[in-house]
Formats: C-alpha cells, sequence, structure tokens
C-alpha cells in the first residue's frame, strides 16, 4: 500500500464506527500516526489493532465531543508531544431527531448543535496555531446535503451543518496567509449506521461501504491540495465555492 501519509500526524474524530474509522484506519496504513477520537472503547480498540498489524500507529483519544474542557486540553498534549498536527478531519456528527422544527425539543436540540458545532469550534480552537506548525496543515469537515437544501423535517442537520460549513469557510479565509488548507466535503448517502437511522426503508446494498467513500476523502487531505475555503460533492465528483 502506498505510503503518501508518511510521517503525518492525523487527527479524526468518530473514529469509532463508520467513515470516520476508515479514514483513520486508512490514514493509519499509509503511514500517519492517527489521533483516534470517540467515545466508544471497543471500536477505537479495534481501529488501533488494525493499524498496528497494517505496521502502524495510533494514540486513541475516548472522549465524548460534549465534553470541551478537555477538547481544549487536547491541543496542549498534543503540542507537548508533537509540536504540530499535520491532518484534522472532522467527521463526528449526530443526526437527532426528524421533525417539524417546532416540534424540537430543547434538549434535543443543544445536543446535536454542541456535538455537530460547537465542538468542532472547540476543536479550531485548541488545534489552529498546531495546524500553523505543520508545512501543509491541512483540516476537512464532513457536512451534508442538507445544509445545502434545507429539507422538511431535517432541521437539525440543515441548521447544524450550516454552521459548520459557515465556520469552515470563515476560518479558511482567515487562514489565506498560511500553509493550512481547510475543505468540506458531503460524502453523500453511505452504507453506515447514522443513513440506516435516517432512511431504515432504504437498502444499504446500493449504497457505497465506508471504506470506498474514505478512500476517495482522503484525496483531499494531501499535501498537494490547494484549494481551500470549498465544499467537495462526493457523488458528483465536483468543487463548490462557498460564499
Amino acid at each position: 500500500m502506498e505510503r503518501d501519509f508518511e510521517g503525518r500526524i492525523a487527527l479524526v474524530t468518530g473514529a469509532s464506527r463508520g467513515i470516520g474509522y476508515q479514514i483513520a484506519k486508512q490514514l493509519g496504513e499509509r503511514g500517519a500516526h492517527v489521533i483516534a477520537l470517540a467515545r466508544t472503547v471497543g471500536g477505537l480498540e479495534d481501529l488501533d489493532d488494525e493499524i498496528k498489524a497494517a505496521g502502524g500507529q495510533t494514540t486513541l483519544v475516548p472522549l465524548d465531543l460534549m465534553d470541551f474542557d478537555a477538547l481544549d486540553r487536547l491541543g496542549a498534549a498534543i503540542y507537548e508531544r508533537w509540536k504540530k498536527l499535520d491532518i484534522l478531519v472532522g467527521n463526528a456528527g449526530m443526526l437527532g431527531v426528524l421533525s417539524p422544527i417546532g416540534h424540537i425539543s430543547p434538549k434535543d436540540f443543544e445536543k446535536v448543535v454542541a456535538v455537530n458545532v460547537t465542538a468542532n469550534w472547540r476543536l479550531i480552537r485548541s488545534l489552529d496555531p498546531l495546524l500553523r506548525q505543520s508545512d501543509a496543515g491541512r483540516a476537512l469537515f464532513l457536512t451534508s446535503v442538507q445544509a445545502q437544501t434545507r429539507t422538511a423535517f431535517w432541521g437539525l442537520q440543515s441548521i447544524s451543518k450550516s454552521a459548520v460549513e459557515a465556520m469552515a469557510k470563515t476560518w479558511a479565509n482567515e487562514s489565506l496567509q498560511t500553509a493550512m488548507k481547510i475543505n468540506l466535503a458531503d460524502p453523500g448517502p453511505t452504507r453506515t449506521g447514522l443513513r440506516a437511522k435516517a432512511m431504515p426503508g432504504e437498502s444499504p446494498d446500493n449504497l457505497p461501504a465506508p471504506s470506498e467513500v474514505a478512500e476517495e476523502l482522503l484525496d483531499l487531505i494531501k499535501t498537494d491540495v490547494f484549494r481551500t475555503g470549498a465544499l467537495y460533492d462526493r457523488v458528483s465528483g465536483e468543487w463548490m465555492d462557498l460564499r
């Protein structure tokens, strides 16, 4: 397997399952030291076993993204060990309930915003100085089509992913004079548990596996990617520059 991420330090959130697991696994197999962050310890341990079997290295961070103080400490811990961060993949996210806007409970609204938006902001705040220390810092946040379509009953996804897109684009604009490149990707329908929850009647056999999607997304965080502040639509294979 190509070792095109050799020596890179990469942090992946939501790394215990689905697309995040596969991105972390493939980064590790291709030479990166993977800092894998997720709540599910068992999934992280499985990931660790697979990466080590391929000759790679991991640092496991069993952490709830709603533990904001811990996210603040994460940057200091990474700096103490490596002095920099080369790659950030903000993959973790929460679907929340599918419901009319006025029927969403405050608890559900606040939890989705906390995981999908606030946690990513805390990561940016904690890790921005480390990505600036890299010779080619790369950040990629996963989004969804609902940020663009505002589909009825998908308000929590539309609101939270729209906020993530605005935040990533703003950060990219603030980083134009640096070596950092910050983009978003819509992976499209994928054979994950999150997709099954949202679309219980859909046949998973018609959807790409997380490993296929992850392989494509890795191309967006290579050192030879010079586009920034844009969104990649995996289904169409096209880039969209965000306003």
